[in-house]
């Protein structure tokens, strides 16, 4: 059992991702020699981690500890939540538990990227409970933004401690799948020791809108635009699409599909039921050329501007399936991940100008969040009555306005956390206090798929795509100690003023011409120095920062 120094047990809280941050969720319960984790998502990189590809934890510590890692708990299939798993499962063999749906939705994906390996999975549908370790691991029903979304209540020795995932309150879902809010309202009573809460939306007062509001934005744009309809969204938005093909029916449009992802999630979800396409509306691209533009819905990928998608290759003029025409209309029906937006907006003004009309905004709604806003974060706590509050998902301004709201509500500040990545919260049956910070952190994988890109490597890739490179090429005779012709310096990407190279050149030659024999036999001596040489120059001179590469060749 884990225990502080003075012999009382604890349980910890250790969030790995996803606290501080959007993105990357991961967390651990951990109660003597069990742990389990919660979701093990990934997140996009910024504008300054060149050529990386996607962000995921650092799993040092449930590596370190594999053998007491009893399990992984999935809330839903969105990337952020799931997209980390098959970086984990490389080095920790353990079940993973999800639902049918989610299942579905990641096992392609999982095959893809961990071909050999075989996966545990153990599907659990919403309200069953499994015991694992020294734990028993409930599934709650919670609507979002796709099906078989689950709130995790995990139970331990001092009470529920209660992870609602993404989670919204709608109360007229697509699929008429309510909020299982009787349950929650039952662990409330059983005792919630920690409540664990999505924060995304807290600066939005009110009831965030239904999903089922978008259709009358949907049904507006359908029933007026002149032209064919392409709408973009998320590939896992299954109610969102479902709405599209609803309304297509009502309006007189056929729907085709483009983008894999999307096909793909759409075959999956017809075929377990959770995606029904009226008759006669679905159609393929080939079919859509051959009716009036009047008559037809497009559902496309790249609501995010990814390089590769459908949306932003047709905004291109580069998609060979499918070209933009005069009096095409596009709903844009998602919101942007932050550091998304330059890549969308380039793709939106690209679309005005081949004649699309956009639509991102509108007095109609033609998208709502899966998140919840203020005052259902609030009958989240007054259901569950949790002893401690911890806001996640959500970067430090979420966090702070979230503890504010439930300092507001009643709750002291002694029972309110702001967690911070690595650092876990140890709760006793009397207290609660912040611990040691474990080893934690972000592993960078770029488009190769090997996790690793370091600090070094990022450095030298802002250095190329700022400053371009110098190769220093000099010629050393390490038997008679001397420089062999005159070094050069060869360059790529490289911009500076008329002239810099050439004296560059010159200084770093004067330099080691003077060294002595017994210095010049030294490699090392030499690259090193011509290196230091040239970067001062450069950095004086004309505050260059290039990459220097030092070639030195013995002959």
């Amino acid at each position: 059992m884990s225990r502080y120094p003075d012999g009382v047990s604890f349980v910890r809280v250790i969030a790995l991702g996803g606290v501080g941050e959007i993105g990357k969720n991961c967390s651990i319960v951990e109660q003597g020699d069990d742990i389990v984790v919660i979701d093990c998502g990934l997140s996009f990189p910024n504008e300054e981690m060149l050529g990386v590809d996607i962000v995921v934890p650092d799993f040092s510590y449930l590596i370190e500890n594999k053998e007491k890692v009893k399990g992984v708990f999935l809330t839903h299939a969105h990337e952020d939540h799931v997209g980390g798993l098959p970086h984990l499962l490389r080095d920790v063999s353990v079940p993973v538990y999800l639902t049918e749906f989610t299942h579905a939705l990641i096992r392609h994906k999982m095959e893809e990227r961990l071909p050999n390996k075989k996966i545990d999975y153990r599907i659990i549908p919403a309200g069953e409970i499994v015991k694992v370790g020294s734990f028993a691991v409930e599934f709650i029903r919670v609507t979002h933004s796709i099906p078989e979304n689950c709130s995790v209540a995990v139970n331990t020795e001092h009470g529920y401690v209660l992870f609602t995932g993404d989670f919204k309150l709608d109360f007229t879902p697509v699929d008429g799948k309510l909020t299982d809010l009787k349950r929650f309202g039952e662990i409330g009573e059983e005792g919630v020791v920690l409540l664990l809460s999505d924060s995304t939306n807290v600066e939005r007062k009110g009831w965030g809108p239904s999903e089922r509001s978008v259709a009358e934005g949907l049904r507006k744009v359908m029933s007026t635009a002149p032209g064919r309809v392409l709408l973009t969204t998320f590939a896992s938005n299954i109610h969102r699409m479902q709405q599209v093909y609803d309304v297509a029916k009502e309006t007189g449009r056929k729907v085709a599909v483009v983008g894999r992802s999307m096909e793909r999630n759409i075959d999956i979800c017809q075929s377990m039921g959770y995606l029904t396409i009226p008759n006669g509306v679905g159609i393929n691209l080939d079919e859509a050329k051959t009716l009036p533009p009047n008559e037809v819905a497009i559902l496309t990928t790249g609501s995010q501007g990814e390089m590769l998608s459908a949306l932003v290759q047709m905004s291109k003029a580069d998609y060979g399936r499918l070209q933009i025409k005069e009096g095409d209309t596009l709903i844009y029906s998602a919101r942007p991940i932050p550091g998304n937006e330059g890549p969308i907006w380039r793709t939106i003004n690209r679309l005005f100008q081949l004649g699309c009309n956009v639509i991102y905004d509108s007095p109609l709604p033609i998208h709502v969040s899966g998140h919840a806003y203020q005052e259902e974060l609030k009958m989240m706590i007054n259901l569950t009555k949790p002893f401690y509050i911890a806001p996640v998902h959500g970067e430090p301004r979420h966090q702070f306005l979230y503890n504010q709201i439930a300092m507001d509500m009643g709750y002291p500040a002694h029972r309110v956390f702001t967690l911070e990545a690595g650092v876990p919260l140890e709760m006793d049956e009397k207290n609660a206090r912040l611990g040691k910070a474990v080893h934690t952190g972000v592993v960078l994988i770029d488009n190769s798929g090997t996790p690793g890109v370091t600090p070094e490597i990022l450095r030298d890739r802002f250095s190329v795509a700022n400053d371009g490179v110098l190769i220093l090429s000099i010629a050393v005779d390490t038997l008679a100690g001397e420089i062999v012709g005159d070094p050069t310096i060869l360059t790529r990407g490289f911009h500076g003023s008329p002239g810099m190279i050439e004296r560059a050149q010159d200084i770093m030659t004067d330099a080691i011409s003077s060294l002595k024999k017994e210095e010049i036999k030294d490699l090392d001596r030499i690259r090193n120095d011509a290196t230091t040489i040239v970067k001062k120059f450069m950095a004086k001179s004309g505050k260059l920062r290039p990459l220097i590469v030092a070639a030195v060749i013995e002959v």
